[in-house]
């Protein structure tokens, strides 16, 4: 199993799997791939309260694939760690070459 397990296409967009930690020091995307979850896991260090953290998760996704926020969907998961997010105006391929370069696949 590869991180490309977490990424699929939708007629919206693209969309990943996250398992998100919140309260870290710094925010990191992608952290890894939990191959158990089948997700890409993530830390924001906003606390998981008032929607700060899924504001986070936007943002911090929107940044790593250079997107703006407004592109950037939290589909599901607003009250647990487990979301899904859609990415919209992005195709697959240029999702799988951003993540290929953090986890140095192809």
């Amino acid at each position: 199993m590869t991180y490309k397990d977490a990424v699929s296409r939708s007629k919206e967009g693209v969309v990943l799997r996250v398992h998100v930690i919140p309260g870290s020091s710094h925010p990191i995307f992608p952290e890894g791939y939990n191959q158990w979850r089948r997700c890409l896991e993530m830390r924001v260090s906003a606390e998981a309260k008032e929607n700060k953290a899924n504001e986070a998760v936007v943002e911090t996704i929107a940044t790593f694939f250079d997107l703006p926020s407004k592109d950037v969907l939290l589909v599901n998961g607003q009250k647990s760690r487990e979301k899904t997010v859609c990415l919209k105006k992005i195709t697959l391929d240029k999702v799988y070459a951003a993540l290929e370069d953090v986890f140095h696949e192809s």
